[in-house]
């Protein structure tokens, strides 16, 4: 009611001025200019600036996004690479090995033919020794056992059998009935069993 009883005792010539709660006209042009020239510095100065700030806060997020992405492909693509390499470096490892041990395996199986080449050789040299040993102990044996057998001889018949010729002949027919086994013992001398 208080409003009311304001309101109608302001009637009159000046009333709008009487009112408390109505600006004036001049204060309200001046408002409007005001908030004209603070809207226009808002619009002008403040909002450009603030969307600057923002699209290059937003443009240094995208960038550090871009760059932490391709830092990310190149970090994938590196171990690719790396992962690439370990294979090929176990693959050449593995062939390396592979071919170390067939050369180890024909290695040895040239030691081994040449040291079984060498066995053979060194075999065949002594049979061929031991066989000229034995022909060199045969001859040997021959002109022994016929001179002992030529000397009681000559002591048995009573005569010289020393002529080389016939002593020779004697020595191989009694060497051959040896050989033969066709040696009776009274032809040799040796007592019999039953004369035991």
């Amino acid at each position: 009611m208080a409003l009311l009883s304001v309101v109608t005792a302001a009637e009159g010539p000046g009333w709008p001025t009487a009112l408390p709660l109505l600006p004036q006209p001049a204060e309200m042009l001046t408002g409007i200019v005001a908030f004209g020239i603070l809207y226009w510095l808002y619009k002008t100065k403040v909002v450009p600036r603030l969307e600057e700030l923002y699209a290059a806060r937003a443009a240094a997020i995208e960038g550090g996004m871009h760059k932490a992405e391709e830092a990310q492909a190149q970090a994938q693509a590196a171990l690719e690479q790396y992962q690439a390499q370990l294979r090929e470096a176990r693959a050449e490892a593995s062939r390396i090995r592979e071919d170390a041990k067939a050369q180890g395996a024909t290695i040895l199986a040239e030691l081994r033919s040449q040291a079984a080449a060498e066995a053979s050789r060194i075999t065949e040299t002594a049979h061929k020794q031991i066989e000229a040993e034995r022909q060199q102990a045969l001859v040997s044996l021959r002109g022994e056992v016929g001179r002992i057998s030529v000397d009681l001889a000559s002591r048995v018949v009573g005569e010289s059998l020393h002529d080389e010729t016939r002593q020779k002949g004697i020595v191989d027919r009694f060497l051959a009935e040896l050989e033969s086994g066709d040696v009776v013992r009274e032809k040799v001398g040796a007592p019999r069993a039953e004369d035991a």
